[in-house]
């Protein structure tokens, strides 16, 4: 099982050396200007020149993007362009806010995704099984940006229940959980449904059932059980995913996460912002699916035998 982890973790290097030579690569091919970003219109060329190369700017390409890796390594995130404030101390107050948007989201998308892929699985043409589809496909096909104006508009301009912005209050995480979980808990849905109808017609539900087993226990136990990696490998993607969805769904509610931080940092050119969140939600989103191969390792027996298998 060591082996398995460690070998999972050294893939996730090179991934993460690719992402961020990418996303460097792209900054550097964007016409920037830190010098005029920070110091504005009004001082000499003189001036923006001389800042620029205090801060390395007119460095060779390669020598700023080692520069840049050290530095990563070391945790030395820099400073904003445009704010001159710590990268670290804004990504510390906004990471845990993007992160909890995701996980309540997450959470919510795969309780009632899986509840109603497996009841819809079981109850395959019935009323019940075409009403889930539908809401299923219709909630998948909505944009973020869409739902989130439609439930500002419906249950904070009109309703009045839920406030639609800030984060001082647990009730201030609803309305945007609620706008990244209905699509991509209807994701979970027919992913679940789709797993479900295929083990339940295997030969050995149809042999628990001939030994006199419970329904529940067939679907829960057996059926469930051999239905959920494909499922659990959709969660994972999906939380990655909803940390890049956040960053719309932070805009819309105004929640000072890190979406917004880099929204604000793509709009203002400010290329070191842009750079550590891009790479720190790279890093998250490989670490989800870290998580992910080992639970795959834990749930089926066949995996963890193979490594054992390969270490003797």
């Amino acid at each position: 099982m060591l082996r398995y982890f460690f070998r999972r973790i050294l893939l996730l290097i090179p991934i993460l050396l690719g992402v961020t030579f990418i996303i460097f690569t792209l900054m550097e091919i964007t016409p920037s200007n830190p010098g005029r970003i920070f110091l504005g219109t009004a001082v000499s060329e003189e001036a923006v020149r001389q800042y620029n190369e205090e801060i390395g700017y007119y460095d060779p390409f390669i020598v700023r993007y080692g520069r840049f890796l050290l530095n990563m390594i070391k945790l030395d995130f820099g400073t904003s362009y445009s704010t001159q404030t710590s990268i670290k101390d804004e990504i510390v107050k906004r990471f845990p806010i993007s992160l909890r948007i995701a996980f309540l989201a997450v959470l919510f998308a795969t309780g009632i995704g899986t509840s109603l892929g497996v009841l819809s699985a079981i109850k395959q043409y019935t009323i019940v099984d075409n009403i889930s589809r539908f809401i299923a496909i219709a909630l998948a096909a909505i944009p973020f940006f869409w739902l989130g104006l439609m439930l500002i508009y419906i249950f904070a301009m009109k309703l009045g229940w839920l406030p639609s912005y800030g984060i001082t209050d647990w009730k201030k995480y609803i309305l945007p959980t609620l706008c990244l979980a209905f699509p991509y808990g209807a994701r979970t849905l027919r992913m679940t449904r789709s797993c479900m109808l295929e083990t339940i017609r295997e030969g050995y539900i149809r042999t628990a059932r001939a030994k006199g087993a419970k329904e529940r226990a067939i679907t829960w136990r057996h059926a469930f059980k051999n239905a959920l990696l494909p499922i659990i490998t959709l969660i994972g993607m999906q939380f990655g995913a909803l940390l890049g969805g956040a960053i719309v769904t932070e805009t819309i509610f105004s929640m000072p996460g890190l979406g917004s931080f880099l929204i604000t940092a793509i709009r203002a050119k400010d290329t070191p912002v842009v750079l550590v969140v891009s790479v720190l939600m790279a890093a998250t989103f490989c670490s989800v699916m870290l998580f992910v191969d080992i639970l795959y390792a834990t749930i089926d027996p066949r995996i963890k035998a193979k490594f054992s298998r390969n270490r003797s």
